[in-house]
């Protein structure tokens, strides 16, 4: 059997075409530009590949569509190698919402800049020739495959510093949180991944007000997905300030952090969570450092009581309101959470006494003052009684000195 050269053959197939006059774009069908296109290893001029998998082209979302839809600018064949209307222009033809979306994010506009490396249609979808429907589990923006996705870029730490992306590696902080856990190792498709955050075409910089990550969207975009805990937050005292316009009041990502959410029921969590309290608290927990609690969590052991053990985590308000768990009223009953015989006398300790105040603990600050009296009263008497003690030795051992040295 004789093989025919590729090209050969690429000619004889084309033949056809040349001789009925093919040359206006409605005239040519997918099967023509597939003549050439379908050939393994088909390839341009210039040795770039131009292959496209019929049977993948078939059975993406475009497999109906004349491939002139794309390629308008292919009205003959042959024709040039590379036609000039490729990627998120050509998109717009028939998702012309979409790709105008597009240009207002983030990616679109380094795009419109000339950046090479930002992404694109195909970058996020795959090749233009192979797309799925997004809930086709071999799609690459699938919600269990979409963190892979955006990993393609937000894992790489070089292409992170290099346009200044302030999260060098979101991609694996993402894979270690509880987010990253419950979407890939227990499969489930309700777990927040990147675009429930951030959105899908619109990804926007965190600093933009239109951004579901800017600051102030922060508790209504973690809201989507955990509506309980945001209705919770929202009465609460932090929630209150945060929505009459105090940006400091503490939100969702202050306490749990934004790609390394962990769970809350670990033993680094329960540490941590005290200081991240006293990032804004810092009397409150300064004087909870001096109590038992506060000493032993210091030391790494957690069944003690905590901030949001007492006072609650979302549902915060302050000590004054009978809604709170520390207000008089509920002292007792949130006590015994830990202390079944906690009764009126037990409430009477003091989680946050501070010694060195004198108007709001006057007993606490004399008896500390007392006891730092005592105990420098201590030192000064053994250091001098041993002072004194160490000079009659010395003065004993010359007084005996010569009566040895004459026997």
């Amino acid at each position: 059997m004789v093989r025919v050269p590729r090209r050969l053959a690429t000619l004889v197939v084309l033949l056809p075409l040349f001789a009925s006059g093919a040359t206006a774009a409605e005239e040519l069908s997918n099967e023509s530009c597939l003549a050439c296109h379908a050939i393994e290893g088909f390839a341009g001029p210039s040795g770039r590949a131009l292959v496209v998998e019929a049977e993948a082209f078939d059975a993406s979302v475009h497999g109906a569509l004349p491939c002139t839809s794309c390629h308008a600018d292919v009205i003959a064949i042959p024709h040039e190698e590379k036609p000039k209307h490729v990627g998120p222009m050509a998109c717009s033809a028939c998702h012309g919402d979409v790709v105008a979306t597009y240009l207002k994010s983030i990616h679109g506009q380094a795009t419109a800049t000339g950046t090479t490396d930002a992404a694109t249609c195909t970058s996020c979808h795959g090749t233009a020739h192979a797309i799925k429907k997004a809930t086709d589990p071999a799609s690459p923006v699938y919600p269990l495959t979409l963190p892979r996705t955006c990993g393609v870029c937000h894992g790489d730490p070089e292409l992170a510093m290099r346009h200044g992306i302030p999260v060098v590696n979101a991609y694996q902080l993402y894979m270690d949180s509880i987010h990253g856990r419950a979407l890939t190792k227990s499969g489930l498709l309700v777990a927040a991944n990147c675009s429930s955050c951030h959105g899908f075409h619109d990804v926007r910089r965190g600093s933009d007000p239109e951004s579901r990550v800017h600051r102030a969207n922060i508790p209504s975009t973690c809201g989507t997905c955990h509506a309980g805990v945001a209705g919770a937050y929202s009465e609460g005292v932090h929630g209150q300030a945060f929505t009459k316009g105090n940006r400091h009041a503490p939100i969702c990502i202050d306490c749990h952090t934004t790609h390394q959410i962990a769970r809350v029921d670990t033993d680094p969590w329960k540490l941590q969570i005290v200081s991240e309290c006293g990032s804004c608290h810092r009397e409150s927990l300064r004087t909870y450092r001096d109590t038992f609690h506060g000493q032993v969590t210091a030391l790494g052991f957690t069944p003690v009581a905590r901030c949001s053990d007492c006072h609650g985590s979302h549902r915060v308000f302050a000590a004054s309101d009978s809604r709170s768990s520390v207000a008089p009223e509920h002292l007792i009953a949130t006590c015994q959470k830990c202390h079944p015989r906690a009764n009126e006398n037990f409430v009477q300790f003091s989680p946050h006494a501070d010694p060195e105040n004198r108007e709001k603990n006057p007993f606490l600050y004399f008896v500390t003052l007392s006891m730092n009296f005592l105990i420098v009263g201590v030192f000064v008497f053994f250091g001098l009684h041993t002072a004194l003690w160490l000079a009659r030795s010395l003065l004993e051992r010359q007084s005996s000195a010569p009566k040895r040295d004459q026997g």
